[in-house]
């Protein structure tokens, strides 16, 4: 059996340097982890790419073989990688183990999870082959500054999850930007009464009957759960990486490993 994060969220939400903390993390602590570029976009990137959707397809060659733009052709590139499920990604994927441990580097186009099905189809291909996955739901700290865009960010996680039909662990990222943290912590795990409260006090009355159906369909997901990143924090690294794991049931297969004792250890 396989493990997969497939790391989605907005763009500029900190996916890619997500994934290059993730990494540096994991070599430090000699776990072994695969990222795979899904973004034909990309060009620089701060980790090694164990496999990358440019070998496949290019944004820049549809753009000026095709004439689409920026968007346009990123979906154009997205369809292909669908229609080539079989073939390159099959290919791509019998190169590592059952035990392997894969992160996904996707794009931030925000159709992408929540209502084309390229991503749905993508996945359902990993189950097929044995992946438990995880998506990881990356929102950018900034965001959160009052209730309304909270709101936002939380409508947006829930297509993703409902479109995905995944685990998800959602993250605050960019927490070491945030100069105040306190004026998070009440979005972190908030009361459905203060949500409403707040959004209440902000938007005019005619909006009581909506502010209240969607305070209560947040809250009937129990979808209203943030996990703040600070990157400069290996501890908080860990933290999240736990709690991917913990949803993959990644290692819980694992043989125990016994570390060898060394007696010059106590003289030291």
């Amino acid at each position: 059996m396989g493990y997969a994060q497939l790391v989605i969220g907005p763009a500029g939400s900190g996916k890619s340097t997500y994934c290059s903390s993730l990494y540096e993390h994991c070599v430090a602590s000699r776990r072994t982890i695969n990222i795979v570029n899904l973004d034909p976009a990309a060009e620089n990137f701060d980790y090694p790419v164990a496999m990358d959707i440019r070998e496949l397809i290019s944004l820049e060659d549809v753009m000026e073989e095709l004439g689409l733009g920026p968007n346009g052709g990123l979906m154009y590139c997205m369809e292909h990688l669908e229609d080539n499920l079989d073939d390159w990604l099959e290919e791509e994927l019998d190169n590592y183990l059952d035990d392997d441990y894969l992160v996904f580097d996707c794009p931030g186009q925000i159709e992408l999870f929540s209502h084309v099905p390229v991503l749905k189809n993508f996945v359902e291909h990993l189950k097929r082959k044995n992946f438990n996955v995880c998506a990881v739901y990356l929102l950018d700290s900034q965001f959160m500054s009052d209730v309304t865009k909270f709101i936002s960010g939380c409508m947006a996680c829930l297509s993703a999850m409902v479109q995905l039909e995944l685990p998800h662990v959602n993250i605050l990222s960019k927490m070491d930007l945030v100069t105040n943290k306190q004026d998070l912590e009440e979005f972190l795990d908030p009361e459905p009464t203060f949500l409403l409260s707040e959004l209440n006090q902000r938007m005019g009355p005619q909006f009581a009957k909506l502010n209240k159906a969607l305070i209560e369909l947040v809250n009937n997901y129990s979808m209203v759960s943030f996990i703040p990143l600070d990157l400069r924090k290996e501890r908080s690294i860990q933290y999240v990486l736990n709690q991917i794991d913990n949803c993959i049931q990644y290692g819980e297969d694992a043989d125990v490993k016994v570390k060898d004792f060394d007696p010059e250890d106590d003289d030291e």
